[in-house]
């Protein structure tokens, strides 16, 4: 049995990712993946059982490191508008640092995939997730929300932002550059909208 190499296995998975954003999950053979990332395709299953595997691998991968990026300086006793702010600092410089990573998350979202990374992930990132929510709307910070709502609005906004910026022009086809001041503006709203309606 051929031995593991860290290095081959960590560029296969970087040119998966790359032709997956390229051309989707369809665009993904292993022929072309062996020949964009300089081996064999039989080196390939070396370290992967099939082409779902390798998704998934790097799937659970990405989905780890983007936790770890979040939960950089944070902590589930902050208040909610300190947490969210080191949440969408955190998440904003991890994906213009790793633009296909986004992308690649972005489109096992919306695959079948999605469900089966979700049940392999180990990480205390959910647990942390809802005590500090949970802490918020105790608080009285956060208004009471479906899940999907309250995500939506947490973070989809940034997202949206990041994508104009690694795409370089903004809703207009103008040039557009993400900056501090924007950040801080549409996480202000974000806050103002998540706040409970005082009755």
């Amino acid at each position: 049995m051929r031995p593991r190499d860290a290095d081959k296995e960590r560029v296969i998975k970087k040119k998966a990712i790359e032709m997956i954003v390229k051309y989707g999950f369809d665009g993904l053979s292993m022929h072309k993946l062996a020949k964009a990332a300089g081996v064999s395709p039989a080196t390939i299953y070396i370290y992967f059982k099939d082409r779902d595997d390798l998704i998934i691998q790097a799937g659970l991968e990405e989905e780890l490191k983007m936790f770890d990026a979040t939960l950089k300086g944070f902590d589930a006793s902050m208040s909610f508008e300190e947490g969210m702010r080191v949440q969408w600092m955190n998440r904003t410089h991890y994906f213009l640092e790793n633009p296909d990573q986004m992308n690649f998350m972005e489109q096992l979202k919306h695959s079948p995939y999605h469900h089966e990374i979700g049940t392999r992930v180990e990480s205390n990132f959910s647990n942390l997730m809802s005590q500090f929510v949970h802490k918020a709307i105790d608080n009285k910070e956060l208004a009471p929300l479906p899940i999907e709502v309250f995500w939506a609005i947490s973070f989809a906004p940034l997202y949206q932002l990041v994508k104009f910026h690694i795409n370089k022009k903004g809703i207009t086809g103008s040039p557009y550059v993400l900056d501090d001041q924007s950040i801080h503006l549409a996480l202000s709203i974000v806050l103002k909208g998540l706040k409970p309606t005082v009755q």
